[in-house]
């Protein structure tokens, strides 16, 4: 192996620069400190534990993205957590167990087997909240808006397009259909791809009752403004569940966008379908096919902990969402004189202590203002130390 690549990184691994590593950091200060004021509380899941805890429940669906090791203590199978959303649910269920609505959030990093696109990352840095223990909208309404605050932060809301499903829709159309497990899958999977033809067939073989195969075959193709909705009313009248999701998303649909919200409405949405129980929602940003953050309603997801409680949440990538973000530019100070000095020493812990950013003068050494990132200095003057411009 020659010396070069000895340093190379694998696919979807990537190291966090100074410049990139600032404006990530501002980002979860200003979040953390954000969740902070809404009420919620900061949790540190372990990064690894025991594959049959972390991949129950909702976290089945992660098996193929996480990395699996042997703990040399005990010889069971332990995983790298691939998502941090699971760790939290059986934090609420089984370590808090609390009655009253808890509300927790967290920012860790997670490791993928695989990149969800070609050339992304396979080391996100999630950041996100859950709010556990309440039924309905205004639960989801909450989060949402903690969402677009978010975004608001990062720079980048008035980019956002906030796409809005509810997996009620589909859920309620089963519900009067005589499917197997098996169809059921077959027929998600299609909805997923939206795949017209393999969707013609199955509705034609299926024996499924008029009403039922006409809003099935509809619900992949409803999608666009809130005028969908109405559409959607026409064709799920006999479906009294599927009638109530739209309810919901109507009352969703009404509050964002008199708060100016750009949304685009997919009634077809099914993604996360197996865990997901209500509304489900992504953040996209222009150019890009993956969002930004999503999230949705997942009331069973503390069920395999011993505790169903309601839950809803989203969470995002850090540094996908501080990509469009500069961070705030360096003023420091650079101070040339020497520890040893006692009056310097002094000068220079007070300016630390007003929250200046200080480097020191090394002697013998190319201290290059700029590239110490200092646009003032912390000179002797005739009456001690004083600060100059550069």
């Amino acid at each position: 192996m020659n010396q070069q690549a000895q340093w190379l990184l694998p696919d979807g691994v990537e190291e966090v620069l100074p410049g990139r590593a600032r404006a990530i950091e501002q980002l979860r200060r200003g979040t953390l400190d954000l969740y902070q004021r809404w009420g919620y509380e900061l949790v540190f899941p372990p990064l690894i534990e025991f594959l049959e805890s972390l991949l129950n429940g909702a976290g089945r669906d992660l098996e193929r993205e996480t990395f699996k090791i042997t703990d040399q203590l005990t010889g069971r199978l332990m995983g790298v957590r691939a998502d941090i959303t699971p760790q939290v649910a059986r934090m609420d269920a089984h370590s808090l167990r609390r009655n009253a609505p808890t509300r927790l959030c967290y920012c860790s990093s997670a490791l993928r087997t695989r990149p969800a696109v070609a050339g992304g990352t396979r080391l996100p840095y999630q950041i996100g909240v859950e709010l556990f223990g309440h039924s309905g909208v205004d639960s989801d309404l909450e989060v949402i808006s903690l969402l677009l605050e978010t975004l608001r932060l990062a720079g980048v809301d008035n980019e956002v397009v906030l796409d809005l499903g509810h997996v009620g829709l589909f859920s309620g159309l089963l519900a009067d259909c005589s499917l197997s497990d098996a169809q059921q899958a077959q027929l998600e999977d299609i909805l997923v791809r939206k795949a017209r033809v393999e969707l013609e067939t199955f509705l034609a073989d299926s024996g499924l009752p008029d009403a039922a195969s006409k809003a099935l075959a509809a619900l992949p193709w409803l999608a666009g403004d809130a005028a969908v909705l109405g559409e959607a009313r026409e064709i799920f009248q006999d479906f009294p569940a599927a009638l109530a999701a739209l309810d919901e998303l109507d009352t969703l649909v009404s509050v964002l966008s008199q708060r100016g919200v750009t949304l685009h409405l997919d009634l077809g949405e099914l993604r996360g379908y197996h865990y997901h129980t209500g509304c489900v929602f992504a953040a996209y940003l222009p150019g890009e096919s993956e969002p930004v953050a999503k999230g949705g309603r997942y009331d069973h997801i503390g069920e395999v902990f011993g505790r169903a409680r309601p839950a809803t949440g989203f969470s995002a990538d850090l540094k996908m969402l501080s990509a469009r973000t500069v961070a705030a530019g360096d003023n420091g100070i650079l101070a040339e004189g020497s520890l040893q000095d006692a009056d310097f020493a002094a000068a220079v812990a007070a300016l630390r202590d007003q929250g200046e950013r200080v480097v020191l003068a090394l002697p013998g050494a190319d201290n290059d203002a700029q590239l110490l990132g200092c646009q003032r200095r912390l000179v002797q003057g005739d009456n001690g130390w004083v600060i100059q411009d550069l």
